[in-house]
């Protein structure tokens, strides 16, 4: 993307970033985050926070919102810049890691809802208690399988 040093996009890099967006918006992530990282993502090098609102047109403080908010959810990661006090961001390559969260996460979910079931005032609540517990099981189960296989495809069968 020879062009993205100069800060302007292509219309097919501007229509990305917006299809990224319009998937991550509706699951809470916002608008400016959601740009952020379709542009990180076709970002050959990473890029400062002047970059990044120069070319998201975004001021810088929300693009620095922007960023810490998408390192929370392990979607892009800082680089110091050596000798300097500069940060740079890039995409993530810890898929594993947003997983981990997930997991974690749906695992305390699970535990959540089973130790409800005493406090339910009905037989349909307890059973749906309880059904919504297995179920997260069954997906903690499921991420670690794919989690596995990855890591096999990555490094080979340990």
């Amino acid at each position: 993307m020879p062009n993205m040093s100069n800060n302007e996009l292509t219309r097919p890099e501007q229509r990305f970033i917006e299809d990224v967006a319009q998937l991550f918006v509706p699951w809470g992530v916002p608008p400016t985050a959601a740009r952020l990282y379709g542009y990180l993502l076709l970002s050959e090098e990473p890029a400062s926070l002047d970059r990044i609102a120069a070319v998201l047109k975004v001021s810088k403080s929300s693009a620095s919102v922007a960023a810490k908010l998408l390192e929370r959810y392990t979607l892009a990661r800082r680089r110091p810049v050596p000798g300097s006090k500069r940060i740079l961001y890039e995409v993530s390559d810890s898929y594993e890691e947003m997983l981990a969260g997930e997991t974690r996460m749906l695992r305390d979910l699970g535990a959540l809802l089973a130790g409800a079931k005493p406090i339910a005032r009905s037989d349909a609540t307890r059973d749906r208690l309880e059904e919504m517990a297995e179920f997260y099981a069954l997906v903690r189960e499921a991420i670690s399988v794919v989690q596995q296989r990855w890591r096999e495809r990555r490094h080979g069968p340990r």
